[in-house]
């Protein structure tokens, strides 16, 4: 692997990092409504990006194609939108568990990409992650499919494809510069606020702590991460991207137990080697020469 794309890699998985803060954060930002609280965070994320586009003077960057666009918004809004129908149609954790379907979908989908080729422990990486996965969601107790949540599910599944085709899509259009994604957030803010007074009630954060908590989501998890993670699957290995990003539900778990909003169990333990050895796997040639 070449300097640059092991660099390019190694900051899309930065926004792994970021996203294991978003249950924390999202804990602490009290009871704002899930699309109000995606779209105060997506404007802040954005704003910050068209601040940083103003620094460089790089107006350019937003001046994209409506391909570029409909790609961008559609996978940020997209993945947001049917996630949160999701939840309000099914139980969280069957609804969870499907919907952390993108990182195995980015793997397979990306063997269609020009000049990539996906290997066994890829795939073998990926599963791995999928079976800890499913341990932390499930808590190590059933899964089960119940009819009358099927649009819940089906939600669910699309969120997942969603997420995995924008990532994937994403590497043809490797002309399109970062900067524009503080556009697609804009927008993304915009379209979440519409879909909060359609089917919300405003509630403001509490205190200066919540308060944090809706900025610290903007800058980092709702923000930042979503710039290095275009950055990285446009440049980097875009397979190891998609088995690595098992890591965050582990490290999300492991930083919730550490902040005294979780407790740690056997079942953590297990589920956190099973997608650490997959994350290891998947990533074996990372740092192979290229």
């Amino acid at each position: 692997m070449t300097g640059t794309r092991r660099s390019a890699t190694l900051i899309g998985f930065s926004a792994v990092l970021m996203w294991s803060l978003l249950a924390l954060l999202t804990a602490a930002s009290g009871q704002v409504p899930p699309f109000q609280l995606i779209a105060m965070a997506f404007a802040i994320g954005g704003l910050a990006g068209l601040a940083w586009i103003a620094w460089g003077r790089r107006w350019s960057d937003l001046r994209q194609p409506w391909p570029a666009w409909l790609l961008g918004v559609g996978g940020l809004f997209g993945y947001h939108f049917f996630y949160f129908s999701a939840l309000r149609s099914a139980p969280a954790v069957e609804a969870g568990l499907i919907a952390y379907l993108w990182p195995l979908l980015i793997v397979l989908l990306s063997a269609f990409l020009p000049g990539e080729r996906v290997r066994w422990f890829h795939i073998a990486g990926a599963a791995l992650g999928l079976v800890g996965t499913g341990l932390i969601v499930t808590r190590g107790g059933g899964f089960s499919i119940d009819p009358q949540y099927l649009p819940g599910y089906a939600a669910a599944f699309v969120c997942a494809v969603t997420w995995a085709v924008y990532s994937v899509v994403s590497r043809s259009f490797a002309d399109v510069p970062t900067g524009a994604v503080a556009g697609f957030c804009i927008v993304t803010a915009i379209l979440s606020g519409l879909a909060h007074l359609g089917l919300e009630k405003t509630v403001w954060p509490a205190d200066a702590g919540e308060w944090g908590a809706v900025i610290g989501l903007g800058l980092l998890p709702v923000g930042a991460a979503f710039y290095v993670w275009d950055y990285g699957v446009k440049r980097g290995d875009i397979q190891m991207l998609g088995a690595s990003a098992y890591a965050a539900p582990i490290l999300s778990t492991a930083v919730l137990i550490l902040s005294g909003f979780a407790e740690a169990s056997v079942v953590i333990g297990v589920a956190a080697l099973l997608i650490a050895g997959g994350a290891a796997l998947a990533s074996k040639d990372l740092f192979s020469r290229g």
